[in-house]
């Protein structure tokens, strides 16, 4: 319970808010290679993942791809890399790319294979082009799950950003490896405290922009649960079918 209060201790000092070890330069840093990141991997996974599934080819491949890449482990890439290209950023930036890549691939894909089928085949029977088709029905209706796969990518690059201070990149996670360090285990804790609120607050960020996201067509098809309404009916309160029969 100690090391709690120390860590708060630690987040409220206004020492630690102040020049280029503060919180406010780690919380930037952490947050601008987790970002970094998750934009370089959506460059390349993402046109991927709507070609595989709009022509429904390459799948297998990628599902493999994705397991594979997933189940690398992320501070042994980065010590693999750091040792080909030196210290810096450059190995950790590539090993959260790789872990950022599944997640966004399977998005993509997942996205324009849950659009109905019979949408697609209405849309070539109009007249639409591949293009017009791929624009203008299979992402906005994908859309969703794009984010989703974006918002899993994010949760778990911003969980790993913190091994890049192993390689002297800085980040959230040098807390902890300075507090590993020196045995101060209240600034280990104030430095996953943060990591975890960080992580907290792009997740419900992206929840709101995976609800915004989804077309208005779409939310308006959508049937009304009226058992909420049922179940909300004050006690004693009589049906419509039992005030029929009273009748």
């Amino acid at each position: 319970m100690n090391f709690f209060a120390e860590a708060f201790a630690f987040i409220g000092d206004g020492s630690n808010w102040a020049g280029a070890n503060g919180i406010p330069t780690r919380l930037g840093e952490h947050l601008w290679y987790s970002v970094v990141a998750v934009a370089l991997a959506s460059i390349v996974a993402v046109p991927v993942g709507f070609a595989i599934g709009h022509t429904g080819r390459g799948r297998a491949i990628a599902v493999a791809v994705s397991g594979g890449a997933r189940a690398l482990p992320t501070f042994g890439v980065i010590t693999l890399i750091a040792g080909l290209v030196g210290i810096g950023l450059t190995a950790p930036m590539i090993s959260f790319v790789v872990l950022a890549i599944p997640s966004v691939l399977a998005g993509a894909y997942a996205g324009f294979e849950a659009v109905d089928r019979s949408t697609v085949d209405a849309a070539r029977a109009v007249g639409m082009t591949e293009w017009q088709i791929v624009a203008r029905v299979e992402v906005p209706l994908g859309l969703p799950l794009l984010i989703g796969g974006i918002r899993s990518a994010v949760l778990q690059v911003v969980a790993t950003a913190t091994l890049a201070t192993i390689v002297g990149s800085g980040g959230l996670g040098s807390y902890i490896i300075i507090g590993l360090r020196a045995n101060d285990y209240g600034r280990m804790l104030a430095g996953s405290i943060l990591v975890i609120v960080l992580a907290v607050a792009l997740e419900a960020v992206f929840s709101v922009v995976q609800r915004l996201v989804v077309p208005a067509g779409v939310t308006a098809g959508r049937p009304t649960d009226t058992r909420a309404r049922v179940a909300r009916r004050a006690p004693g309160t009589a049906t419509p079918l039992q005030e029929e029969g009273t009748q």
